[in-house]
């Protein structure tokens, strides 16, 4: 067990704590991109963030796959409209990383920052302005997924409760494998301007508890909806024609 440990603790990078915090172990620190797969496109930047600086695509953390139970951390900033992503589980388990006031992915609240892209809204936008760094974190254990920004927790829900159905089968048509785990953490390339920095990952044990309380995402106007219901068919019609 102590030789798994170790093991685990090197695989993930330097271990660090947050005062009487949990153990954390670092996946990037600002000085390298060792255990990180990328096409050259992503630069760690003289204040240790990394920056997309061009396409190539996403920046993924191959070292391992991410624990069935986590929490991550981080912090983002953003270009003016800007979009990127942070996926986490296999499928579209993306927390949506974005400019909220210019991009038009921010007029659907489902879509805006610190959502479960294209499932769950966060309960308000918490994002400070575009060139400002943000605070995300990210805490998964089963079926309860959670989305803290700026100190502020703006999503937390299971997707097993029925009153999030609808929610969830918008996250499975998008193409979420709902009981698959054991991604790779990887950060969007959109091809937009965006930095990330002090990125954090511990696992969760079972017999943690992350004090789950339902948060209410914020309410979707009837406009919202009707866009939102022909971007999903737009969706499901471009899958269609691949297979094909």
């Amino acid at each position: 067990m102590i030789r798994l440990t170790v093991a685990v603790m090197l695989l993930f990078g330097c271990l660090t704590t947050h005062g009487g915090e949990p153990e954390f172990q670092t996946l990037f620190d600002g000085t390298s991109l060792e255990g990180w797969k990328h096409a050259g496109n992503w630069i760690i930047q003289n204040d240790k963030s990394v920056h997309r600086v061009g396409p190539g695509g996403s920046l993924t953390y191959s070292a391992t796959s991410l624990p069935d139970n986590f929490e991550l951390r981080f912090e983002w900033k953003v270009g003016v409209g800007a979009n990127s992503g942070v996926y986490y589980r296999p499928g579209q388990y993306e927390y949506q990383i974005l400019h909220n006031q210019k991009h038009r992915d921010g007029t659907n609240p489902r879509t805006s920052a610190a959502s479960l892209y294209f499932c769950m809204a966060p309960s308000h936008d918490a994002t400070k302005p575009a060139g400002q760094w943000n605070s995300g974190r990210i805490v998964c254990k089963g079926t309860v997924i959670q989305h803290w920004l700026n100190g502020k927790k703006v999503v937390d829900f299971d997707y097993t409760d029925k009153r999030w159905e609808f929610n969830v089968d918008l996250l499975r048509k998008r193409g979420a494998d709902l009981n698959a785990r054991g991604a790779q953490l990887s950060l969007q390339d959109h091809g937009d301007p965006v930095w990330y920095r002090n990125i954090q990952l511990r696992e969760i044990r079972n017999n943690e508890d992350i004090n789950h309380e339902t948060v209410l995402p914020e309410k979707l106007s009837a406009d919202v909806l009707e866009a939102e219901r022909k971007k999903l068919e737009g969706i499901l019609e471009r899958r269609k024609q691949n297979t094909k």
